[in-house]
Protein backbone atom coordinates (compact mmCIF):
# COMPACT_ATOMS: atom_id res chain seq x y z
CA UNK A 1 0.00 0.00 0.00
CA UNK A 2 1.50 3.34 -1.05
CA UNK A 3 1.66 6.11 1.29
CA UNK A 4 -0.37 9.35 1.04
CA UNK A 5 0.86 11.76 -0.82
CA UNK A 6 0.77 15.11 0.08
CA UNK A 7 1.89 18.27 -1.49
CA UNK A 8 3.65 21.13 -0.19
CA UNK A 9 4.04 24.26 -1.99
CA UNK A 10 6.17 26.60 0.31
CA UNK A 11 8.94 28.67 -0.83
CA UNK A 12 10.70 29.08 2.54
CA UNK A 13 13.20 26.04 3.48
CA UNK A 14 12.95 26.73 7.21
CA UNK A 15 9.09 26.26 6.91
CA UNK A 16 9.42 23.14 4.65
CA UNK A 17 11.92 21.74 7.31
CA UNK A 18 9.66 22.60 10.00
CA UNK A 19 7.04 20.62 8.41
CA UNK A 20 8.89 17.77 7.67
CA UNK A 21 10.10 16.94 10.43
CA UNK A 22 6.50 17.15 11.94
CA UNK A 23 5.38 14.57 9.78
CA UNK A 24 8.21 12.24 10.33
CA UNK A 25 7.27 12.50 14.37
CA UNK A 26 4.55 11.61 13.73
CA UNK A 27 5.04 8.59 12.04
CA UNK A 28 5.85 9.26 8.66
CA UNK A 29 3.59 7.55 7.05
CA UNK A 30 2.59 9.79 4.38
CA UNK A 31 4.93 11.31 1.29
CA UNK A 32 5.56 14.60 1.34
CA UNK A 33 6.70 16.48 -1.91
CA UNK A 34 7.80 20.19 -2.03
CA UNK A 35 7.90 22.55 -4.86
CA UNK A 36 9.00 26.52 -4.17
CA UNK A 37 6.00 28.29 -6.16
CA UNK A 38 2.85 27.90 -7.89
CA UNK A 39 4.45 27.00 -11.41
CA UNK A 40 6.35 24.06 -9.78
CA UNK A 41 2.85 22.74 -8.46
CA UNK A 42 1.08 22.77 -11.42
CA UNK A 43 3.65 21.19 -13.39
CA UNK A 44 4.09 18.58 -11.06
CA UNK A 45 0.54 17.63 -10.97
CA UNK A 46 0.57 18.09 -14.97
CA UNK A 47 3.45 15.07 -14.63
CA UNK A 48 0.97 13.01 -12.94
CA UNK A 49 0.55 10.80 -16.27
CA UNK A 50 -0.55 8.06 -14.00
CA UNK A 51 -3.48 9.66 -12.48
CA UNK A 52 -2.32 9.45 -8.97
CA UNK A 53 -2.40 12.29 -7.53
CA UNK A 54 -2.35 14.08 -3.97
CA UNK A 55 -4.66 13.27 -1.41
CA UNK A 56 -4.03 16.61 -0.53
CA UNK A 57 -2.03 19.78 -1.01
CA UNK A 58 -0.63 22.28 1.47
CA UNK A 59 -0.35 25.86 0.08
CA UNK A 60 1.32 28.71 0.98
CA UNK A 61 0.34 32.60 -0.62
CA UNK A 62 3.58 34.31 -0.56
CA UNK A 63 5.34 32.60 -3.11
CA UNK A 64 7.62 34.00 -5.70
CA UNK A 65 6.58 33.33 -9.79
CA UNK A 66 2.89 32.10 -8.96
CA UNK A 67 1.45 33.25 -5.51
CA UNK A 68 -0.66 31.16 -3.94
CA UNK A 69 -3.86 32.74 -4.54
CA UNK A 70 -3.47 32.56 -8.76
CA UNK A 71 -2.49 28.88 -7.89
CA UNK A 72 -5.41 28.13 -5.96
CA UNK A 73 -7.80 29.63 -8.81
CA UNK A 74 -6.39 27.56 -10.60
CA UNK A 75 -6.60 24.62 -9.00
CA UNK A 76 -10.28 25.24 -8.11
CA UNK A 77 -10.96 26.15 -11.92
CA UNK A 78 -9.06 22.57 -13.06
CA UNK A 79 -11.83 20.01 -14.47
CA UNK A 80 -9.35 17.36 -12.13
CA UNK A 81 -7.22 19.26 -9.86
CA UNK A 82 -10.03 21.10 -7.98
CA UNK A 83 -11.21 17.60 -6.49
CA UNK A 84 -7.84 17.75 -4.72
CA UNK A 85 -8.38 19.26 -1.05
CA UNK A 86 -6.21 22.10 -0.85
CA UNK A 87 -5.36 23.69 3.02
CA UNK A 88 -3.82 27.05 2.67
CA UNK A 89 -0.82 27.33 5.22
CA UNK A 90 0.25 30.61 5.30
CA UNK A 91 1.40 33.68 7.70
CA UNK A 92 -1.46 35.89 6.36
CA UNK A 93 -3.67 36.76 8.96
CA UNK A 94 -5.73 39.09 6.60
CA UNK A 95 -9.62 38.60 6.66
CA UNK A 96 -10.08 40.02 3.43
CA UNK A 97 -7.42 37.46 1.80
CA UNK A 98 -8.99 34.06 4.06
CA UNK A 99 -12.70 35.11 2.73
CA UNK A 100 -11.19 35.32 -0.92
CA UNK A 101 -9.15 31.79 -0.48
CA UNK A 102 -12.91 30.47 0.82
CA UNK A 103 -14.07 31.70 -2.49
CA UNK A 104 -11.96 30.81 -4.89
CA UNK A 105 -12.62 27.22 -3.37
CA UNK A 106 -9.94 26.53 -0.31
CA UNK A 107 -10.97 23.66 1.64
CA UNK A 108 -9.26 24.85 4.90
CA UNK A 109 -7.22 28.44 5.72
CA UNK A 110 -4.49 27.73 8.62
CA UNK A 111 -2.23 30.78 9.85
CA UNK A 112 1.29 29.13 10.15
CA UNK A 113 1.98 28.59 13.95
CA UNK A 114 4.78 30.14 15.81
CA UNK A 115 6.55 26.66 17.80
CA UNK A 116 7.08 23.16 16.71
CA UNK A 117 5.07 21.78 18.86
CA UNK A 118 1.57 23.85 17.59
CA UNK A 119 2.88 22.66 14.26
CA UNK A 120 2.58 18.83 15.29
CA UNK A 121 -0.46 19.86 16.83
CA UNK A 122 -1.81 21.27 13.12
CA UNK A 123 -0.27 18.21 10.98
CA UNK A 124 -2.24 15.91 13.96
CA UNK A 125 -5.19 17.61 12.87
CA UNK A 126 -4.47 17.48 9.29
CA UNK A 127 -3.76 13.41 9.34
CA UNK A 128 -6.90 12.48 11.85
CA UNK A 129 -9.39 14.53 9.41
CA UNK A 130 -7.73 14.99 6.00
CA UNK A 131 -6.07 11.95 5.40
CA UNK A 132 -8.00 9.85 7.73
CA UNK A 133 -11.75 10.61 8.27
CA UNK A 134 -11.56 11.31 4.81
CA UNK A 135 -9.75 8.38 3.14
CA UNK A 136 -10.77 8.12 -0.65
CA UNK A 137 -13.48 10.55 -0.44
CA UNK A 138 -12.08 12.95 -2.30
CA UNK A 139 -10.22 10.55 -4.90
CA UNK A 140 -10.12 11.65 -8.39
Amino acid sequence: MRKALILVAEDDLDDRFILNNAFQEAGDTEELVFVENGVDLLQFLQGRNDGNYPELILLDLNMPKKNGKETLNELKTHPLYKKIPVIVYTTTRNEAEIKACYEIGANTYIVKPSTFDEVKSVVANIRNYWLSTLKGAMKI
